[in-house]
């Protein structure tokens, strides 16, 4: 085990999945994350001592360095939905994967990774786009040879997407969504982490790529999907978006007046995303460049998705005692 990587946020949705791949490929594993403790979870993907969590603050140099320091290859899965405090979206979307890129160049690191998003564009309405596009301009400034992921909207098991609104769903007969029309490409998180294995491994070249699940779907549909997953009947009702922005002021105001004690479900910026479709463009590299193939949401939804059905894991066995015969 001579090479190591170093993976930026390696504790989180997608970092795991990559720590845990590139400790099967024989590399050490540099995870680092802003609180060690709670990224022990990541030290049995390897043999003792092999996947090591360590702290970093990607809004500082000399902490960025540190966990950089004799790495041969760096990836980024650092990225925020909302701001919180200091974690804002130019902090660490825009300058902190630019810092990341910019300290691995000074200490001779061969390969990067940088996980950004579908819709990232220097021109965008959303603040949230508007730095991933920062972020990536950054870090091609620094390694001009770094892989560029930009997944659609990712699902698997400790996903935010699915289990969010599966966990709605308990709550009433009505589940509301904005942007009903929406359209995604859900891609299966294993194999973003796969995808940017690859970029590690120097098995793929670098530049944009960007990644998409086999199929396409408005987001009532894959609310359709989700509740079909879990045997549930909701009627999902769409917000128009003026009204979607309403709320969302709403809610951050309550938000600023208690000094950030209570979010509401949704932000002005989110409503501003959630009006574009987030799909792998027709002229865009993606998984056939790499030797791939997605894996469709239908082979892994009822994985994880089956604990909100109505009697949980008793569910089949209730079904199946349905059809026996007295």
């Amino acid at each position: 085990m001579s090479q190591l990587v170093t993976i930026f946020g390696g504790s989180g949705f997608v970092g795991r999945y990559i720590a845990r791949r590139m400790a099967k490929e024989g590399w050490r594993v540099r995870v680092a994350v802003r609180n060690v403790n709670e990224a022990m979870f990541v030290r049995p993907y390897g043999v003792v001592g092999q996947v090591e969590p360590v702290f970093c603050n990607i809004r500082d140099d000399a902490s960025v360095a540190a966990v950089t320091d004799g790495a041969d290859a760096v990836v980024n899965c650092v990225g925020v939905l909302d701001e919180v405090g200091k974690n804002t979206f130019s902090a660490v979307q825009a300058e902190g994967a630019a810092r990341m890129a910019r300290i691995a160049a000074a200490h001779g690191v061969s390969r990067m990774v940088h996980i950004s998003a579908i819709g990232a564009d220097a021109e965008a309405a959303s603040a949230y786009s508007k730095t991933k596009a920062a972020g990536e301009a950054g870090v091609l400034a620094h390694m001009p040879d770094a892989m560029i992921l930009r997944p659609s909207i990712i699902f698997g098991p400790e996903d935010q997407f699915f289990n969010r609104f599966a966990g709605m769903s308990r709550m009433g007969p009505v589940l509301p969504v904005i942007g009903a029309d929406t359209r995604f490409q859900p891609v299966y998180v294993d194999d973003v982490a796969a995808a940017a294995v690859k970029g590690v491994l120097g098995q793929a070249e670098g530049g944009v790529y960007e990644l998409g699940g086999p199929d396409v779907h408005s987001f009532r549909e894959l609310m359709q999907l989700m509740l079909g997953v879990i045997r549930r009947r909701r009627l999902i009702v769409n917000t128009p978006f003026w009204m979607a922005r309403l709320m969302a002021s709403g809610f951050g105001i309550v938000r600023a007046v208690s000094l950030g004690l209570i979010k509401g479900p949704v932000t002005k910026d989110q409503v501003i995303n959630l009006a574009v479709d987030n799909i792998v463009a027709e002229d865009a590299r993606s998984f056939d460049a790499l030797g791939m193939r997605p894996t469709a949401m239908e082979a892994v939804l009822p994985d994880y998705l089956w604990r909100f059905r109505p009697s949980g894991q008793y569910d089949a066995i209730k079904e199946s005692a349905k059809n026996l015969k007295t």
